[in-house]
């Protein structure tokens, strides 16, 4: 069981509420690498939201590459990002996404306010 709290009167959709509360445990240490989480269907009824916003939770998460999904293993807790070729290939994807913004017309000091929306 993992215990976190949604807010349902927040202007902050329920899926980022449980993808912010699911990362600070798992950059805090509390939830460790291998550490499977509960099935969608079990955390949805847990925190009274629908399976798809657990899941879209989820994916995001394993987008992010914090967790990751292991077919009948579940979603289990990602390694830390402490390889060296994981933040090599961070600071390249930072580089692309910055490149692509430049490239729309977005400046550099309004990079973060994008990455914060997503």
């Amino acid at each position: 069981m993992i215990d976190v709290e949604i807010d349902h009167s927040s202007a902050t959709p329920p899926f980022e509420q449980l993808r912010e509360a699911l990362i600070e445990r798992i950059v805090g240490g509390e939830l460790q690498p291998g550490t499977r989480l509960p099935p969608v269907r079990s955390l949805a009824v847990q925190l009274g939201l629908a399976a798809n916003t657990v899941a879209r939770s989820y994916r995001e998460l394993e987008a992010a590459g914090f967790v990751e999904t292991r077919g009948r293993g579940g979603t289990v807790v990602a390694p830390r990002l402490d390889d060296p070729e994981r933040h090599r290939r961070a600071l390249e994807l930072s580089r692309e996404y910055a490149a692509a913004m430049t490239a729309l017309g977005i400046p550099h000091d309004q990079l973060g306010e994008y990455l914060g929306r997503v």
